[in-house]
């Protein structure tokens, strides 16, 4: 007697004569099989045989024959270059893969060493707690509250959040001034040779001068002491906003990019030393970074969008 791959009619057949009280050596001899072929087939059950149940069962393990270990040697190499450039292995499994591969297979493969990264690289969880500021503020000013609900939900394109990153206490009056457009991400970090409003102002004019007035509409920022310029910003046709105090949150595009930042520069930095061209390659990687809030697309995909439709 021969063996043989069933039918799904067969199976049916099965299900039948095996309801009936059939053994399996009577059923084969009336399907025309070997006994051991019913034999296995019924095996695939755990309890009553059921045809449906059974065809699935032989089509999932159909699909797993000759699979290839999805950790090869060319996965790994892609994988490793991507967590090199600080994607997340999130964003790694949204992009390269498409949901193929889910983010926490190459968690696991960084864990057990199948992938050859440190550990402590990989990209944060948690946000550290700020120490309480200490820098001068001010009270005037338009507030947060009056500011627009389209800016709130993202829905048009133009509105930013500033904010700055600075040295260590003591190293240096040398920061950056950072600006990040709500609707796309795309972010910008500029010199500063010290903390004021006029170095903030001019930070704000070299954008200015850089990009359409018509993706300038509004700026977001803290009441830091840098921003008491806003009065000059205004008088180009840019509105600008004050978040209420400790309220980080509602500066979180700035926040987390400033994060993102830090990973190239960390605090003990002493960012007056650092080149201009450094910065600009470093800006690039974080702005073609995919993102999960925008789809797995980039900031600067985003950008150059938007930029386009006016």
């Amino acid at each position: 007697m021969s063996y043989k791959h069933l039918t799904l009619n067969e199976r049916n057949n099965i299900e039948v004569l095996k309801q009936e009280g059939y053994s399996s050596r009577r059923i084969a001899k009336i399907l025309g099989c070997h006994h051991s072929t019913i034999s296995r087939e019924l095996k695939r059950c755990n309890n009553e045989y059921k045809a449906h149940t059974a065809e699935e069962d032989k089509k999932h393990k159909s699909s797993l024959k000759g699979r290839k270990n999805k950790s090869t040697k060319e996965i790994i190499c892609a994988i490793k270059e991507k967590l090199n450039l600080k994607c997340s292995p999130e964003q790694i499994a949204g992009t390269l893969y498409k949901g193929k591969l889910a983010f926490k297979t190459i968690y696991n493969w960084i864990y057990s060493g199948i992938i050859d990264f440190d550990i402590s690289k990989l990209r944060r969880k948690c946000k550290s707690r700020k120490n309480k500021e200490t820098r001068g503020r001010f009270n005037i000013g338009t507030s947060i509250r009056k500011r627009p609900k389209n800016i709130k939900y993202r829905n048009t394109f133009g509105h930013w959040e500033l904010d700055t990153v600075v040295s260590s206490r003591g190293k240096s009056k040398g920061c950056l001034a950072t600006f990040v457009e709500r609707k796309t991400r795309f972010y910008i970090a500029l010199p500063m040779k010290d903390r004021s409003k006029d170095s903030m102002f001019k930070a704000i004019k070299k954008i200015c001068n850089s990009l359409p007035k018509e993706s300038l509409k509004s700026f977001t920022s803290d009441r830091g002491k840098e921003f008491a310029c806003y009065d000059e910003v205004e008088k180009l046709g840019i509105d600008f906003y004050f978040a209420d105090p400790y309220s980080a949150w509602q500066r979180g595009s700035n926040e987390n990019s400033n994060g993102l930042l830090r990973e190239y520069y960390p605090k003990k930095t002493v960012l007056a030393e650092i080149s201009i061209e450094e910065l600009i390659k470093n800006l690039m990687e974080l702005n073609n970074r995919p993102r999960k809030c925008l789809n797995y697309r980039t900031p600067f995909e985003l950008f150059l969008h938007e930029l386009s439709l006016i």
